[in-house]
């Protein structure tokens, strides 16, 4: 088990763990100090304890989301690194894939949970802003022929002093080639309709899946809560594992909706009234139900968002509302 202090070696060199950052199921993140050359980075370890009491399938299952990831971010070069974490060396550490990122201030889900507690929500441009930072990064991925399947506040990394946000964490990539029903995959508290109930086969997925969950991102980031749709996807999923959909659609006689008329209004009035024909025009097209009825790429994303945008940096926008 690796330990404050431990040395890994990796393809570009040597560093040393000083403290962990966070955790998931499979893997672990270490604050530590590159050994080669001045500066911090993010290691991101396989939880090797985790990987032992694992059953094989699943061993196999995590160590292919680490090469996935690993991949991925070797095929972002040349580096554009204005919304996607950064890959700075990899490797392999006791046999299992390894890497180091670009280090940041913590995720935004924590970030935000802090501010709520303190009484200070994000200003709605702030909101707007971050959307169009992820509606960036999604676009990034999105043209490399990869969708991401698991965006959530805690899968985007914060810069403090910028005021941006990275991307992260895509051990859960499928390739957008790649069309057929697959497992299931992801965090139940973010997923579009399509990625938590199955069709025949599996779960069909596709970049508009993404869109869905930057549309729940998007309403948290306003209003400060999740849909009320998306908590009860999650709690089934925490109750019920495998079996949540069906005791979904169970104990709703079908598919709850996905954004309820008060929610709707709460959103309009988060964002301002002067905004909110834009933005909740967006947030409506983007919780579509159907995919098709979801935007079909980044740039109609990008233009709703800067016409709500434009509106809120205006002087006068506060009195408009």
């Amino acid at each position: 088990m690796d330990e404050t202090g431990t040395v890994i070696s990796l393809a570009g060199g040597q560093y040393r763990l000083c403290a962990p950052l966070a955790g998931s199921a499979y893997g672990v993140v270490w604050r530590a100090q590159a050994l080669n050359a001045t500066g911090w980075v993010a290691v991101k370890l396989v939880n090797l304890e985790q990987m032992r009491r694992a059953p094989p399938a699943l061993q196999a299952r995590w160590q292919s989301s680490a090469h996935t990831e690993i991949a991925f971010l070797r095929g972002l070069a040349p580096w554009d690194g204005r919304h996607i974490v950064r890959l700075l060396d990899s490797g392999e550490h006791q046999g299992m894939p390894a890497m180091a990122l670009e280090l940041l201030d913590g995720d935004l889900g924590a970030h935000l949970a802090a501010e709520q507690a303190a009484g200070r929500p994000p200003a709605p441009g702030q909101a707007l802003a971050w959307t169009g930072q992820v509606n960036g990064a999604l676009a990034r991925v999105h043209a490399h022929g990869w969708r991401h399947l698991d965006l959530k506040p805690g899968n985007l990394l914060l810069d403090r002093q910028a005021r941006t946000v990275k991307l992260a964490d895509f051990g859960t990539n499928r390739r957008l080639d790649d069309l057929g029903a697959h497992s299931y995959v992801g965090t139940a508290n973010w997923q579009a309709p399509e990625q938590f109930f199955p069709g025949d086969g599996g779960y069909a997925t596709d970049t508009r899946t993404d869109y869905f969950a930057l549309g729940a991102l998007l309403y948290y980031l306003v209003c400060g809560r999740l849909l009320r749709y998306s908590a009860a996807c999650g709690q089934a999923w925490q109750v019920h594992g495998r079996d949540a959909a069906a005791a979904l659609l169970d104990a709703h006689q079908g598919r709850p909706a996905v954004l309820q008329p008060d929610e709707a209004a709460l959103f309009a009035g988060r964002i301002g009234h002067a905004a909110a024909a834009p933005a909740l025009g967006l947030l409506r097209r983007l919780l579509a139900e159907r995919p098709a009825d979801r935007p079909a790429h980044a740039l109609e994303i990008s233009r709703a968002l800067a016409a709500a945008g434009a509106v809120l940096a205006a002087p006068d926008w506060r009195s408009a509302a």
